[in-house]
């Protein structure tokens, strides 16, 4: 399969070219134009149980789109829902750990599953995120910008800006007790340690509900 990221880096999309017999998978709603020929199977890939793990623990789409060029070659764009960057990574009988929401599509080869995180730093709480494995391209998605971090030692991040690291980077997730965020509640920031590749995306999702929540519109109570 060949594929170029188009409209980089603010409304990336992936445009992927495949052979005739060629398969590529997207998340649900992420096709965004191909080709005519290619024929399009839904399933949950790997069962019920790891389609709601999917959709229920790590924030993807309980069903996924297998896309498959038929008849001879074909090409299919895959575009996320928010505004941002996207970015290939190459796996080789390997694995990448996604944030929630982040996976956009892949090769046949490679698999998704939720993974639990268990109890973390300070939390009271534990992390649902997404382990990517096998063997194949893997594309996923940020909001806003995407950064490339090479880590050596020690890294901090707000939890609402990683998008993606290597298994070989050791993270906790904490509290920023003085580092005050949305409504006043402290800043969860994730702290990497060791070797290996961390993404982070330029804007946050939390962030942005921040900044809006002054400009919600509030129902006014009149008296009777």
């Amino acid at each position: 399969m060949e594929y170029e990221i188009i409209s980089a880096p603010s409304y990336s999309a992936v445009e992927c070219h495949l052979d005739a017999g060629e398969s590529v998978v997207g998340d649900s709603g992420a096709m965004a134009w191909m080709t005519d020929g290619i024929q399009t199977e839904t399933s949950t890939r790997g069962g019920l149980l790891k389609g709601l793990k999917r959709s229920l623990l790590a924030g993807e789409s309980f069903f996924q789109n297998t896309y498959t060029a038929e008849n001879g070659p074909g090409a299919i764009t895959f575009a996320p829902g928010a505004a941002g960057d996207i970015a290939s990574y190459e796996l080789s009988e390997s694995e990448l750990i996604l944030e929630r929401g982040a996976f956009l599509a892949s090769q046949t080869g490679v698999d998704c599953d939720s993974k639990w995180d268990g109890v973390r730093g300070l939390l009271n709480e534990g992390m649902f995120l997404l382990r990517v494995g096998g063997t194949g391209t893997l594309f996923f998605h940020s909001y806003g910008d995407l950064e490339v971090v090479d880590v050596e030692s020690e890294y901090i991040v707000d939890n609402g800006h990683a998008v993606a690291w290597e298994p070989t980077l050791e993270y906790q997730l904490t509290r920023g007790r003085k580092i005050r965020s949305f409504l006043f509640s402290d800043q969860l920031l994730l702290r990497f340690s060791g070797y290996g590749r961390l993404w982070i995306q330029s804007r946050s999702a939390t962030a942005l509900a921040e900044w809006a929540y002054p400009f919600r519109r509030v129902e006014s109570k009149s008296d009777d």
